[in-house]
């Protein structure tokens, strides 16, 4: 029996951009959970995924500090990953670096707005190829300096970056696989 896979277009790109492709929420949970697990290393203590912050339609930002972050506001985060060679995309993207982050940093803050009154609300942003926005990357330096005074390990930013890179690169690869026709032994025959 075949799996119905995702047409595979001449680029091999689609999976990579698809809504509907294999690995986009196990990606955003991991890429969360990275974020979650830094901040406890740091000493931090955060939410994942807090419901009831000023929102009326039900979204909710993927954690939120439970002290203050800075300027006596917790901080508030969502991970977005965006492709940097998708049609809408392609354009900026060659022509300006971290465009493509750029953009869905922005759509993020004003999906957010209402939080910032009360809250510091940061986009982490990325890339498919690697690019992380400019907010997202002042708040994980952040987070990695704080981390560092609590382990006394110069390493950490060079830690975190690299999981970050990894988990990106492997959800690339579960997204691009999942375009492809699975068959199982019973199809051989």
């Amino acid at each position: 029996m075949r799996a119905s896979p995702v047409p595979l277009r001449a680029r091999g790109l689609h999976g990579l951009s698809c809504r509907g492709g294999n690995g986009r929420s196990a990606r955003h949970h991991s890429l969360n959970d990275l974020g979650w697990r830094a901040m406890a290393k740091a000493d931090i203590l955060a939410l994942k995924q807090p419901s009831g912050l000023l929102r009326t339609d039900g979204k909710r930002p993927d954690g939120v500090t439970l002290l203050p972050w800075k300027q006596g506001k917790c901080a508030t985060w969502d991970v977005t990953v965006s492709d940097t060679v998708a049609q809408s995309y392609v354009h900026e993207t060659s022509q300006t670096p971290g465009a493509a982050a750029e953009a869905a940093a922005e759509r993020e803050k004003n999906k957010y707005s209402s939080l910032s009154q009360s809250y510091l609300f940061v986009p982490i942003a990325a890339e498919m190829m690697g690019t992380i926005s400019k907010d997202g990357m002042d708040f994980l330096c952040e987070l990695v300096r704080r981390i560092t005074q609590c382990t006394d390990d110069h390493r950490e930013s060079a830690f975190l970056f690299q999981r970050l890179s990894i988990l990106i690169q492997r959800y690339n690869a579960v997204a691009a696989l999942g375009t492809f026709t699975h068959t199982t032994p019973e199809d051989e025959m």
